[in-house]
């Protein structure tokens, strides 16, 4: 992360006096027209140096918020607090085809979010080397933090991914066939072990394999609307029907963590007390349509873990792990997720999601994926699209085991 953060903050300073020698090139009427600084709300404060060859933006955004949370015949928790702190620093060399992106979101402990470098052969092929939010995850998840429909992701994005943040090797392209239809090929080679996945020192080394993920999107009747295919919520009203349906999975190898985004949360043995981590696979298929307004978001997961055979719990090889036991360790099983929604031209928008989780070994209390099914319904406040809002949303969690839960939101 040093090399990757010392390699960004070089390239950032090159650029600076490269745009520094352009504009002293430059005539004044021609440096007015491309050469500015400005600040406009959702946009952050932009850059622009060389007429227009190098640009730099400044943003971020914060989310104070409320929450109640209740288990039935239990006391209410009440938390007030900054549910996301995020400061963000990009910027694009047009000439060289290079961009790159910091990003950090300080209401957490690690607040480091993403920190890649891009290059852009052409306007439908990206290769990007860093820390970066996967596309191997479902559509949900492919989403910023400040573009969700509701006041959190669902049950199924938190089980199954943490940030969704992984460092390696990523390679995204799109391509359009006729005048409508368009396929969105993408393939990641990263750790295997999420974000900051080296360790917070020499101590802590990075564990396992490679991870392996790809997705593949179609779109059927054309892309969406230039900037509304970051939200799940169609907030630009498109004009005629418009739908992706997409199919994401990857393979981890050797993970020591329930979702596979981080390491040394456990460790598994063979008889000769060497690690035997278990390999962890996710499929998703899922779709996402938009027509003035209206949106719906469907979502299928599964996640499995396979290349075990005989495993200790000890490194004493001492204790067999039983098979179902597996499922204490890992989130797996079936997962669904359902959103319906409809914003209105004056930003105000209705949101209901449905969710259904199954473990893997249904009868097996101690697994992490619960047996629930849950029902959220949200109330959303766009200003100027999605530059302001105010979010509001209820939570009902039935779970088969335990007690239910009641889940209210309000966030700004």
């Amino acid at each position: 992360m040093k090399k990757i953060s010392l390699l960004i903050a070089c390239f950032f300073v090159h650029m600076l006096l490269m745009a520094q020698e352009g504009r002293e090139d430059q005539d004044e009427s021609e440096v007015e027209d491309k050469n500015f600084a400005s600040f406009e709300l959702g946009s952050g404060l932009n850059f622009s140096f060389n007429e227009g060859n190098y640009q730099f933006n400044i943003g971020g955004f914060i989310q104070p918020s409320y929450k109640y949370n209740q288990f039935k015949n239990a006391d209410a928790d009440n938390t007030f607090n900054s549910k996301r702190t995020f400061l963000i620093f990009k910027g694009i060399a047009v000439k060289e085809k290079v961009s790159f992106l910091v990003q950090t979101d300080y209401s957490r402990n690690e607040p480091l979010m993403d920190a890649w470098v891009a290059y852009h052969p052409s306007e439908s092929f990206t290769i990007t080397l860093g820390q970066k939010q996967t596309f191997a995850n479902n559509k949900e998840m492919t989403f910023r933090e400040d573009k969700l429909q509701f006041t959190d992701r669902s049950f199924l994005s938190r089980s199954l991914s943490d940030t969704g943040r992984e460092f390696g090797l990523f390679v995204e392209s799109k391509f359009q066939f006729g005048k409508q239809f368009g396929i969105s090929p993408m393939i990641a080679l990263t750790s295997g072990d999420g974000r900051n996945s080296f360790g917070t020192d020499s101590r802590d080394s990075d564990l396992g394999g490679l991870k392996i993920g790809g997705r593949l999107d179609f779109y059927p009747l054309g892309y969406f609307t230039k900037g509304n295919e970051d939200y799940s919520a169609d907030l630009m009203h498109e004009e005629s029907l418009k739908f992706v349906i997409g199919a994401a999975a990857s393979k981890n190898s050797g993970v020591s963590n329930s979702n596979g985004e981080g390491h040394g949360d456990f460790f598994l043995y063979d008889l000769d007390g060497n690690f035997n981590l278990p390999d962890y696979t996710q499929v998703y298929i899922d779709i996402l349509l938009k027509y003035k307004g209206f949106s719906f978001l469907g979502e299928l997961a599964n996640a499995s873990a396979d290349g075990i055979g005989i495993v200790y719990v000890n490194d004493a090889a001492s204790t067999i792990l039983a098979p179902q036991q597996i499922s204490e360790y890992l989130y797996l099983g079936d997962s669904y997720n359902f959103q319906l929604g409809y914003v209105t031209k004056k930003g105000l928008s209705f949101d209901f999601r449905m969710e259904t989780l199954r473990s893997e070994f249904e009868n097996y209390v101690p697994s992490l994926l619960p047996n629930s099914d849950s029902y959220t319904f949200g109330l959303t406040k766009y200003f100027k699209n999605n530059n302001l809002k105010m979010q509001a949303s209820i939570t009902s969690v039935n779970f088969e085991d335990i007690s239910n839960q009641t889940i209210g939101e309000f966030l700004i």
